[in-house]
């Protein structure tokens, strides 16, 4: 026989039982289907829920209260929470609930009494951005996005229900929504105008927002400022100028102390001028010191002005 014969020769064709064999391998990869596909059935999708606490505060408080201030009103963040679960709930019904994220500001990005109690709630795990001087967050946005993206991204979660309103935050839906996931934007009722951006609202899978009547139960204005460590309430005729200027310095000695010189020499040239949440924390904790309310009196929010940069300038 030459060397072709081989290759030209009758072909060998499976026998009955090479058939048997690859109808019952056929049969196990069938079942193994039906199983992964029962289980599949049967598995619930997961819902997260990212909430921005500093559009909440802001929103809610300028809803109730008509204030964006935190120190002026009390919010029941874990009543709050609870309902955001529950109407979790309501919206997917088929879906179980893998946990509540809450991201906010601290400084140094240490947890404050209140934010130590949000975080010890069941199912809520809290994110820290930093606050810098002007008590405006850093980082927040960024942390969301990472969340978002590595949950998505990993099959963890199927929706995700995002309250907040920055349009930074429309870079974090577009990465979700590229592993899958479907993300609904939620908001709180604006008092004219939006307080939501518009790109975030295109980006979103669907959008609802939260009226007065859902908020107002966890909103809860505070009747008095708190005066700072023995400070009395002022009694008596109405202060002076000179009593206003006096109190001004002394504010932005704890301002200082507490910010330290890196964030006056941030301040200084800005001069006579304070940035918006600055002078909003000095007219704040001046009233409390004083007892009185000055948003009538606008000679004495200058003293009080004056007061508080003649102390920064005497230290610089």
């Amino acid at each position: 026989m030459n060397d072709t014969q081989g290759l030209t020769g009758p072909q060998e064709h499976p026998g009955p039982l090479d058939l048997a064999t690859i109808a019952a391998g056929v049969e196990r990869t069938n079942e193994l289907l039906t199983r992964v596909l029962a289980e599949v059935a049967t598995t619930p999708s997961t819902h997260a829920i990212f909430v921005d606490a500093g559009y909440v505060y802001a929103a809610a408080g300028r809803l109730v209260t008509g204030t964006e201030d935190r120190r002026t009103f009390d919010l029941d963040a874990e009543g709050l929470i609870e309902a955001f679960i529950d109407r979790a709930r309501t919206i997917f019904p088929d879906s179980r609930l893998l946990r509540v994220y809450w991201y906010d500001g601290a400084r140094r990005r240490i947890h404050t009494t209140e934010q130590q109690s949000i975080a010890e709630l069941p199912d809520v795990k809290v994110r820290l951005g930093n606050l810098n001087a002007n008590n405006q967050q850093k980082g927040v946005d960024s942390l969301i996005r990472t969340d978002l993206e590595s949950l998505a991204r990993h099959r963890a979660i199927s929706d995700a229900a995002l309250i907040g309103g920055d349009e930074d935050l429309v870079s974090a839906v577009e990465a979700a929504q590229g592993y899958g996931a479907r993300v609904h934007l939620w908001g709180i009722e604006a008092v004219g105008g939006r307080n939501q951006a518009e790109p975030l609202l295109w980006e979103v899978d669907s959008q609802r927002t939260f009226d007065l009547d859902f908020c107002k139960p966890y909103v809860t204005r505070r009747a008095v400022y708190e005066p700072f460590g023995d400070a009395p309430v002022h009694q008596g005729p109405a202060p002076t100028r000179d009593d206003v200027r006096f109190v001004g310095a002394r504010v932005a000695a704890q301002w200082l102390g507490s910010r330290g010189r890196a964030s006056l020499a941030e301040l200084l040239p800005g001069h006579p001028y304070l940035p918006g949440p600055v002078d909003q924390e000095l007219l704040v904790e001046a009233e409390a010191l004083l007892g009185l309310s000055l948003r009538g009196h606008a000679d004495l929010r200058r003293a009080l002005r004056d007061g508080f940069w003649d102390h920064l300038r005497t230290q610089y």
